[in-house]
């Protein structure tokens, strides 16, 4: 397997596997921001190729998830389809999964799309945009130049959680989405106009937002769409090969660490079966 290190336009890493792959696919972390370089090794040993992009906060990006051009996952495809693959697939969690999705709606070259952890609303900005401002919200994304429609977030809600301890935040998008109520038509990700073949992997006990309820209205919109879910399971599922998710000083995710393996383990074949098509 041969990891290449990419700088230009985005910081990411390319995997290529030891045997010609006909399959690429791009990994999207969620609102960590990170390189999901172990995410891409699982695939490439799998024998796909697998990409990785730094899709904010790097170099020349915004700060935060704010108007984000979803035409920066339309030039890792580039990217992608320029090593010779001929199916190209999203793999994205949470914030990721958010893009993948949209962008398959954009861009009918992409094949298949796994959602991991998903929601089925565009939602406002998470950090600062260029201009280093949180507030007014914006749209997380961007479409030729045109912010998506999108739900804002309720500021008055409040944690049941000690202020000094990780806290859950699911309730904050149950309340914004009552809040916003009006807004969410306008918002819902119009996933029935992707060419994709889409696969959604959802925990019952997510913590970070109602994944479960998101990928369920998903599937009522496009009918083909499979869903794999466990109960026990939190916001961050992990794949076979994968360690466990770290602790984070900030947030719970719910689920634990057998759970969110037995999600994982539960999709994984299903996944591979996405990919390969």
């Amino acid at each position: 397997m041969d990891e290449q290190e990419l700088t230009e336009p985005w910081e990411g890493v390319l995997m290529t596997p030891d045997s010609l792959s006909h399959t690429g696919v791009l990994v999207l972390a969620g609102s960590s921001g990170r390189i999901d370089r172990e995410r891409a090794r699982v695939l490439a040993r799998e024998g796909m190729t697998a990409m990785s992009i730094r899709w904010f906060g790097g170099p020349g990006q915004s700060p935060g998830i704010c108007e984000i051009p979803l035409e920066t996952f339309v030039s890792a495809i580039d990217l992608l389809e320029s090593t010779g693959v001929r199916r190209v697939c999203l793999l994205g969690a949470s914030k990721g999964a958010e893009a993948a999705l949209l962008t398959s709606v954009h861009d009918p070259r992409v094949d298949g799309v796994v959602a991991m952890s998903p929601t089925s609303v565009v939602w406002g900005n998470v950090g600062p945009g260029r201009d280093g401002k949180h507030r007014p919200y914006r749209s997380s994304w961007t479409w030729k130049g045109q912010p998506l429609s999108f739900v804002p977030y309720d500021d008055d809600w409040k944690p049941a959680e000690p202020a000094d301890g990780p806290v859950a935040i699911r309730g904050w998008y149950e309340r914004s989405e009552r809040t916003f109520a009006d807004l969410l038509p306008a918002a819902e990700i119009p996933v029935e106009e992707t060419r994709a073949d889409v696969l959604l992997v959802a925990g019952g006990d997510d913590a970070m937002w109602p994944s479960l309820p998101f990928a369920e209205r998903l599937v009522a919109r496009r009918r083909t769409a499979r869903l794999i879910s466990r109960a026990e399971a939190g916001h961050r599922p992990r794949l076979p090969g994968e360690g466990p998710a770290p602790e984070s000083p900030r947030f719970l995710y719910g689920g634990d660490v057998v759970a969110d393996a037995e999600l994982g383990a539960a999709a994984w074949p299903h996944i591979l079966k996405l990919l390969r098509g």
